[in-house]
């Protein structure tokens, strides 16, 4: 392979690679959530503004719950039991609403970004 081409190459993989999502295993600050029934707890997370975050979700209820936010286009469906994780791109700061999409009856928790 000549050197142009080889170059022509490597730039093309330096670049799918920047393209990729980052792996799950990477440390990014973490904010555990539990929702039980409805109820989100803490109903409250303040994270740093301007940077990548994962959020720890875990379902303590008996009853399946939906994290969803609308402003974030995020949603994570899990059974009784069951825990997953978010991780987010950089937020700029501000307040973003999440809520439990199968119990609409409890006010929306929310996401401080500083």
């Amino acid at each position: 392979m000549s050197q142009p081409a080889f170059l022509s190459c490597l730039a093309g993989s330096v670049l799918l690679a920047s393209m990729l999502p980052a792996s799950a295993d990477q440390e990014y600050p973490t904010f555990k959530v539990h929702f039980s029934d409805g109820i989100v707890s803490p109903s409250v997370i303040e994270v740093p503004a301007n940077s990548r975050f994962k959020l720890e979700l875990r379902n303590d209820g008996s009853t399946p719950i939906e994290f969803e936010s609308t402003t974030l286009r995020k949603e994570k469906v899990l059974a009784p039991g069951a825990s997953s994780f978010i991780v987010f791109h950089p937020l700029d700061p501000g307040n973003y609403a999440f809520f439990d999409d199968f119990h609409l009856d409890m006010p929306p928790a929310r996401i401080v970004a500083r």
